[in-house]
């Protein structure tokens, strides 16, 4: 004999108590992975959104047959200064291009999941922060391409898991190290070809950034011997005069959406 039965169809709610009423006012939240998939396909948009215009751009150059490595950043020469701006869309031929467009768009798209309070600013200050480093200091050449960026991004990655001491993040790390740690060869003057320099000062930038921004987002990861520990030493903490305002409810899921949505 087999038993059935029924199943609970209702969204998953949670209840806000009026301070001055025994009222309790349901509130229908969205659930858990229905959060995390639209912050998912959020943060594939900007960087697939650069991807297009880098990719028109090379597209242009095919089909129109000309060339435009002078829109790239020539040192220490006033006219090579447009190239900090215009350089990461400048791309000397089709292999250049898809060497930097996988990790470009896997590498930006983790900054925006994991980091999305600072993500436009570590974007902003790869590109011009790297940039001026590399008009200051590299060889007197044209230096065109994407990967100092890239460089900027996987560097950010790797130290904010460590300095945050965040086990996720630190996860993150690890797999930067697993999949891009041959990249650390670029940053080494081992082909003249090659714009180590802008490898180099990505690479610094992405960990001053990392050390820079290290307590917005995400924060260490609190274990619960230390939180004990915090309670015997402070005690009891304080009634807040809003408690009664501040949303409750026994399922933990409800209270993780709580925090994301917060």
């Amino acid at each position: 004999m087999s038993l059935r039965f029924p199943i609970d169809h209702r969204p998953q709610t949670t209840e806000y108590r009026s301070p001055n009423t025994e009222y309790r006012i349901p509130i229908h939240l969205p659930k858990e992975p229905d959060i995390e998939y639209k912050r998912f396909i959020l943060s594939l948009v900007p960087p697939a959104i650069l991807l297009f215009f880098i990719w028109l751009v090379f597209v242009y150059q095919v089909t129109d047959g000309v060339d435009l490595y002078y829109f790239g950043i020539f040192p220490r020469r006033f006219n090579g200064l447009i190239g900090i701006i215009t350089c990461p869309f400048i791309h000397a031929n089709f292999n250049h291009l898809i060497n930097n467009t996988v990790p470009f768009f896997f590498l930006l798209a983790a900054i925006f999941y994991f980091y999305q309070n600072v993500a436009w600013r570590v974007i902003l200050y790869s590109w011009i922060v790297t940039g001026i480093l590399v008009w200051l200091l590299a060889r007197p050449s044209y230096h065109v391409g994407v990967s100092g960026q890239i460089y900027c991004f996987a560097s950010f990655l790797f130290f904010s898991g460590i300095v945050r001491k965040n086990i996720n993040l630190l996860a993150i790390s690890l797999l930067v190290i697993f999949v891009y740690g041959s990249m650390v060869w670029g940053i080494f003057p081992y082909r003249p070809d090659m714009s180590f320099e802008s490898h180099l000062m990505g690479l610094i930038v992405g960990a001053v950034l990392a050390v820079h921004y290290r307590h917005e987002g995400p924060q260490p990861t609190v274990f619960t011997k230390d939180m004990d520990e915090d309670e015997e030493e402070g005690g009891e903490p304080e009634a807040d005069d809003n408690e009664n305002l501040e949303p409750h409810t026994s399922n933990p899921q409800v209270k993780k959406s709580l925090n994301l949505f917060f």
